[in-house]
């Protein structure tokens, strides 16, 4: 039987899936990086200011080299006139020079360490404000993104992306703000001292910048393609992990360590690649610096022995030598920075600016008064419903019915038929194609998803747990609502003694993977839940399919006193368990192909009789 009626797969992470990464290059550096600055203007007068206090922490080291020279000047015209007889050293004029000095670099140090707290505070802001975006664009996003997108590719653009961006993000705003600061400072310092050996240390500069920039040119698509891959291992690990179980049972470890080392291997040669080429700049820009060192050094000493220069201004311009060096450095290794924080903002926007979100009604209907009580009574009706996860293949062909409040509803048929892609209608988890669905005439699309949802309640065949308390996780029906309430719903699903005999009651810890209670017991405690929300229409789907006869019989029972007064879809393969369904709907390949109660179905002699009788041909 085809199964037409399952959403399309996720991208496959293994070799066989599409490559990711394959751009040579970031798709728009520059329209990424204005983007990420049109995203800080509500920091921009933070960032002002940090850009004042790096201005001036920055300001009082340049000028520091240039005073200590007149301090070695002092020592060594004193220690010339001692040797002559014509006077001593003035330690008292050094004193007041070292003090002073002192005084700068404590300022600078202060003002560098409040400009370093607020460009910090901006960063990791800005970091949590994109993890909030993406928080409420996940789940803004309709299903149907989900199912043809990596899991883990999402997961590494919240976690590994934002990350990356804060933490480059904030190295290369500092960076930029000191080096650019240190360049000009050197500059206009070295040209106050000698023109001349200003010029002979500006030689190598041409030559440092155009290594630079052949470097950097390369590094960009490594790092690009770095972010990428890093989503690729990421969601290898997610899926594997996720089903461990099945992946052990089928001795797939060694099908998955080899898509591991596929996908390892490819991201170990772009690093390798991206952290070569970065730490290559260092070495080749101090290489070439330390060329311009001695040429300065040379003529330096030329025309320290004509007199043109004073002794102290030579140890003062070696420092500005040596230190101007250094911000070049900086500003070579910020481009790196730049290309990874572009390659994470990029994907970080790419995936905010996805156009496909679920659109709300401009003028919902409101189906709660004032007070909060809703008046639905569960009456629900599809309208010549047409739906297909894919445009091309529709795979619910005008589906129209009518159901009373308060009824039963069972929904057979074979493996493929449409059975739960109802419900993920009725809850509008998808969109139709054409057709509508009604609640007591209410249109669903008139309504608020939040609304309409919170009409429903579901008990599915996968009985999801998250980590917490038994208590959190029964609450998660109903969040204001108080212990008594949880521990009556408890009661009502018949759970609440199994929860008394743990050894810490409703706080018993569910741990992450919920095994360490049974399929029966977390299937019971989803009822418990349902029971605490109290909803309208009920959804059970496949509830009692993977649980032994005696649980499913106490399922069973919880799940008809959960059904009371309510609108119910039951979704089964076990026939026998929905015989007293008061309309039982026969589905096969998206259509309805038989209606009415059990009796008369198999009076018919139909496609319900044969589905029935096939469960029991064995026995």
């Amino acid at each position: 039987m085809s199964k037409q009626n399952t959403p399309p797969k996720r991208m496959p992470h293994g070799p066989m899936g599409p490559m990711m990464g394959g751009n040579a290059k970031a798709k728009n550096f520059k329209g990424t990086m204005r983007q990420l600055i049109q995203y800080m203007r509500p920091y921009y007068v933070q960032i002002i200011i940090a850009m004042v206090f790096a201005v001036a922490g920055t300001v009082f080291m340049i000028v520091g080299p240039k005073i200590s020279g007149k301090a070695t000047t002092a020592l060594a015209e004193g220690f010339m006139n001692k040797i002559s007889g014509a006077g001593g050293i003035d330690f008292d004029y050094i004193l007041q020079i070292i003090l002073f000095m002192l005084v700068l670099y404590l300022a600078s140090s202060i003002f560098s360490f409040i400009q370093q707290y607020i460009m910090s505070s901006v960063t990791q802001r800005t970091a949590y404000d994109l993890r909030q975006k993406i928080a409420a664009k996940i789940n803004r996003m309709p299903f149907r993104y989900f199912d043809t997108n990596s899991h883990g590719d999402v997961l590494s653009r919240v976690t590994n992306d934002v990350d990356t961006l804060a933490q480059s993000l904030s190295q290369s705003l500092n960076t930029v703000i000191t080096s650019v600061v240190n360049i000009i400072g050197f500059t206009i310092m070295m040209l106050s001292i000698s023109w001349q050996m200003t010029l002979v240390a500006f030689v190598s500069v041409p030559l440092s910048l155009f290594l630079v920039l052949s470097i950097v040119k390369h590094t960009q698509k490594y790092f690009s393609r770095q972010q990428r891959y890093l989503g690729d291992v990421n969601g290898h690990i997610e899926e594997m992990y996720g089903g461990h179980i099945v992946m052990k049972a089928f001795n797939g470890e060694a099908r998955s360590i080899e898509e591991f080392e596929h996908h390892n291997q490819k991201l170990y040669g772009v690093g390798w690649k991206s952290q070569f080429f970065s730490g290559l700049m260092q070495p080749v820009i101090v290489f070439v610096g330390n060329i311009g060192y001695v040429g300065v050094c040379i003529v330096g000493g030329y025309l320290a022995a004509a007199g043109s220069i004073e002794i102290g201004d030579i140890q003062a311009f070696i420092q500005y030598v040596r230190n101007f060096n250094q911000p070049i450095t900086q500003m070579a290794q910020v481009m790196n920075m730049l290309q990874s924080t572009a390659a994470a903002a990029e994907r970080v926007f790419e995936f905010l600016g996805e156009s496909e979100e679920i659109a709300e009604c401009e003028n919902p209907v409101e189906i709660y008064d004032a007070d909060g009580n809703c008046n639905i009574q569960g009456q629900v009706t599809f309208e010549n419903v047409h739906f297909g996860y894919t445009e091309d293949k529709i795979i619910i062909n005008d589906f129209s019915m009518y159901i009373k409040p308060g009824k039963k509803i069972a929904i057979v048929g074979p493996t493929g038929a449409g059975k739960t892609t109802i419900v993920k209608l009725l809850m509008r988890f998808y969109e139709l194609n054409s057709g509508a669905i009604y609640i007591d005439g209410i249109k669903t699309t008139d309504m608020r998803r939040s609304d309409l949802r919170s009409l429903f309640g579901m008990v599915l065949q996968d009985a999801w747990l998250f980590n917490g308390t038994i208590m959190d996780n029964l609450r998660y029906g109903k969040l204001d609502a108080t212990d008594e309430e949880v521990m009556k719903a408890a009661d009502a699903a018949y759970v609440d003694h199994f929860i008394r005999t743990l050894d810490h009651g409703y706080q018993t810890e569910i741990n992450e993977d919920s095994n360490n209670v049974s399929q029966g017991q977390k299937q019971l405690l989803t009822i418990a839940r349902a029971f605490l929300a109290d909803p309208k229409i009920l959804i059970l789907d496949e509830a009692t399919s993977s649980v032994d006869t005696r649980t499913e019989v106490l399922i069973q029972k919880g799940m008809e006193k959960l059904m009371e007064n309510r609108t119910s879809f039951v979704i089964a393969h076990r026939l026998s368990t929905i015989r007293d369904a008061d309309l039982i709907l026969v589905m096969k390949d998206g259509d309805i192909v038989e209606a009415g109660n059990h009796v008369d179905l198999m009076k018919d002699n139909g496609f319900y009789t044969q589905l029935y009788n096939s469960q029991f041909e064995n026995a």
